[in-house]
């Protein structure tokens, strides 16, 4: 008789977790007030309701300012662009991360370099980063994946070596803290999406963060069509409507008010599932860097060992963790294997001129290429918003994989 729910057997878990976004009367009333008030669009921007998030989340995180805009990847093009990062210029990224870090860049007229990641954290190898700077790079875009951060001691050390930007992408990193530093405020910029997955959301949306008044102001001004953000020296920039709406930021205000509380009730719960998981056969939890002195993440990443599972994949596991009634996926495979970048399908000048530097066949990212193919679990954020049982379920639904490998699909 099967075990394992994918087979019939009986689910680890029968009842759902919380779901997200969770909408209250709260988002409701702070809607309602911008929908009455008729001043729904960007415009003045920054909008009164995109003002008070940019102030409330850039002094969560430490930074001088915030800068709201449509979503998490143009804000990343914005940052080039207000770096004045452009064509044959070329911007150092990880090989394991969604589609948009690569994007940005090339979306801004520079080439996107990627380099392997840490065997360890799966985040940006320095060492392989600071190998591939040449005449033309300008910054380093380090991403900080799942419950990780890159290491930013070591990134900020080669940029200030080189004389290279840097620009965070903390798409997962709303409200962490390096050494004291939040995430986004290390760097030149920091990139953080609002897409609806993400921990602090609004559906769509993005902010870049900046210490910087100059660059602020520059990307003010690229998001607002380009009009001069201080009127006395005519800083006009060539730039977009890339502004976002006063009822995402009405969310996003409510949301923020929100989030402290849910960012500690995801830290203790992390802390809890990585004890219960260290127990189980085949499984390597990757602890977070104690330079992390502020813990939140969007998703949990854990690593397993194919051979424990029977010769499973990640695929088949995550697979066999959603019929347990345990949300878990795998998300990126390596950029040289991900069929939503494709650099070739572009007339942007930087995919014609270096087609052959953008072809897939021609890289090599052994590390990433095993995490996303073989070993990467990312476990969702609602997992850690069940108090105990929610982390128990999914340690006990990964331990029963792991003890009945056997009764997965052959590989």
């Amino acid at each position: 008789m099967p075990e394992l729910a994918i087979n019939g057997g009986t689910p680890v878990r029968g009842t759902a977790y919380p779901a997200w976004p969770a909408p209250d009367d709260e988002y409701v009333a702070a809607v309602t007030d911008v929908v009455r008030s008729g001043e729904w669009g960007g415009f003045p921007e920054p909008g009164v309701n995109g003002s008070a998030f940019e102030e409330a989340f850039a002094a969560y995180q430490g930074a001088t300012h915030g800068i709201l805009m449509m979503n998490g990847t143009v804000t990343m093009e914005v940052a080039c662009k207000a770096l004045d990062i452009g064509w044959g210029d070329e911007v150092i990224v990880p090989a394991l991360t969604f589609a948009a870090t690569a994007y940005a860049p090339m979306a801004a007229g520079a080439l996107p370099v990627m380099v392997d990641v840490l065997p360890e954290t799966w985040t940006i190898d320095p060492d392989l980063a600071e190998a591939a700077i040449t005449e033309r790079t300008k910054a380093i875009l380090p991403v900080h994946l799942g419950h990780q951060m890159a290491d930013m001691d070591r990134i900020m050390e080669i940029a200030r070596k080189h004389g290279l930007a840097v620009i965070e992408d903390c798409a997962h990193a709303h409200g962490q803290q390096w050494n004291g530093q939040g995430a986004g405020c290390i760097g030149d910029f920091g990139s953080f999406s609002h897409q609806s997955s993400k921990i602090l959301t609004s559906g769509e949306g993005g902010t870049l963060l900046t210490s910087d008044e100059t660059l602020a102001r520059r990307a003010h001004s690229l998001i607002d069509c380009g009009r001069a953000k201080d009127p006395q020296e005519k800083d006009f920039t060539l730039g977009a409507n890339y502004r976002l709406s006063e009822l995402n930021a009405a969310l996003l205000v409510v949301a923020m008010r929100k989030f402290p509380a849910q960012q500690e009730e995801r830290a203790i719960t992390g802390k809890a599932f990585e004890a219960l998981a260290a127990q189980i056969p085949g499984v390597r939890v990757m602890p977070h860097d104690d330079r992390i002195t502020r813990w939140s993440f969007y998703n949990y990443i854990l690593a397993i060992d194919p051979d424990a599972f029977g010769g499973a994949t990640n695929e088949a596991v995550c697979v066999a963790m959603e019929a347990e009634g345990i949300p878990a996926e795998v998300q990126y495979p390596s950029m040289n294997r991900y069929e939503l970048f494709q650099p070739s399908l572009s007339r942007l000048p930087v995919a014609v001129e270096y087609a052959d530097r953008l072809d897939p066949n021609r890289m090599s990212f052994p590390v990433a290429e095993a995490a996303g193919q073989r070993e990467s679990i990312y476990f969702m954020e609602n997992v850690f918003r069940d108090g105990s049982a929610g982390i128990e379920d999914a340690a006990e639904a990964l331990a029963k994989i792991q003890r009945h490998a056997a009764e997965l699909p052959a590989p």
